[in-house]
């Protein structure tokens, strides 16, 4: 692939309105060095029951991937949180799939995350989402699992998915500043429909502890994967130079 034509090709939620816009814009910043494609399958809501759950099967997923491989992008993201309740291997299998059926490379908002944990060492961490406690229990558990420690944590017990993005930033900013208390080594802001891309670098530079947003790390960690340094968008927090 040429530098000028490097695509990635991003998965989004249906319901989502968030991750588009953010994604566009840190994408703008590459002055047409890589552009980024949306492709959507159906989530509705975000709870452990049945209904929930059978949004996450593969069949609707592989098939907006092969859509999204139609315009020859040089990598596939589920730009979505749901393996962090669902478990890792979830999304291990999702992009062994996409990579099968596509022949696009293929990564994921959870796979990003549990990379840059494992190469930065972080075992202490802060979480910040807006999901009900029967999911946020099921995260919790998982990370802990894996020998990292949720020190402190903010739910706002909403079922969403639309509505998640109805938050505003000021609830978000507080509720990090709230487990930023408990000292972690990092925060996550786990959801791509959630407004943390824009008040991360401005809550790191305040509280001096990186904050990652998911529609960040995702979007840092595909224009790894294509080729381009992610410290070239600048502005949406510390995992673009950290990534």
């Amino acid at each position: 692939m040429s530098d000028q034509s490097k695509r990635v090709g991003m998965l989004t939620p249906s319901s989502n309105t968030v991750l588009e816009p953010y994604t566009s814009a840190m994408f703008a910043q590459l002055n047409g060095a890589a552009s980024v494609h949306f492709g959507r399958f159906r989530v509705v809501e975000i709870s452990m029951g049945a209904a929930s759950q059978s949004q996450f099967t593969l069949a609707p997923i592989l098939e907006a991937a092969e859509r999204l491989a139609e315009a020859r992008v040089g990598c596939i993201a589920w730009n979505g949180t749901s393996a962090s309740w669902l478990g890792l291997d979830k999304d291990r299998d999702l992009c062994a799939q996409i990579e099968q059926t596509t022949g696009c490379k293929a990564t994921s908002t959870v796979l990003a995350y549990e990379d840059h944990y494992q190469r930065a060492g972080i075992k202490k961490l802060g979480l910040v989402t807006p999901y009900l406690s029967e999911v946020q229990d099921r995260i919790i558990e998982n990370y802990g699992a894996r020998g990292i420690d949720v020190v402190a944590d903010r739910r706002l017990e909403d079922r969403g998915n639309f509505s998640f993005a109805e938050h505003g930033t000021d609830v978000i900013a507080d509720m990090v500043r709230d487990v930023a208390r408990a000292k972690p080594e990092a925060i996550a802001v786990l959801c791509t429909n959630f407004r943390g891309a824009p008040i991360a670098a401005d809550l790191e530079a305040e509280l001096g502890i990186p904050v990652i947003d998911s529609v960040s790390i995702t979007a840092a960690q595909t224009l790894r994967i294509i080729g381009i340094d992610p410290a070239r968008v600048t502005g949406w927090g510390s995992i673009f130079q950290t990534l």
